[in-house]
């Protein structure tokens, strides 16, 4: 019986792509952001029980994790904002070719990166 190769691309010969990395980050980070807008509306909700439970959110958040959360969720958010952008001239017709898909992508990547130190700067007075 004859080997044939497989129909579809195998993982072990599938060459990563721009394109490929955006779309499967965009997805990973819009199920991070509808996570993260539930947690935060759970901590919001505690405040309704009062000033002892708004130090928990203060001590939360001025820890080294929740620092890290803000910095994470930062960066989720600009990733999304900025892959829908790119979603939506996509799906008006332009950016198809593969230099300007190539182009855009690294557009999202390192813009939501850029974003995420100027929310930082920011949010430490520096700007």
């Amino acid at each position: 019986m004859e080997n044939k190769p497989p129909l579809s691309p195998h993982i072990q010969i599938y060459k990563w792509h721009i394109s490929s990395l955006v779309s499967i980050s965009h997805r990973i980070t819009g199920i991070i952001n509808i996570i993260a807008i539930t947690f935060i509306c759970l901590l919001a909700s505690l405040l309704v029980f009062g000033e002892s439970k708004y130090e928990f959110i203060d001590l939360f958040l001025s820890s080294l994790i929740g620092k890290f959360f803000v910095l994470g969720l930062t960066w989720s958010f600009s990733f999304q904002v900025l892959s829908e952008i790119r979603h939506l001239v996509m799906d008006l017709g332009y950016g198809f070719e593969l230099k300007t898909s190539r182009m855009t992508g690294l557009v999202v990547i390192f813009g939501s990166i850029f974003f995420t130190v100027v929310f930082y700067l920011i949010g430490k007075n520096f700007l």
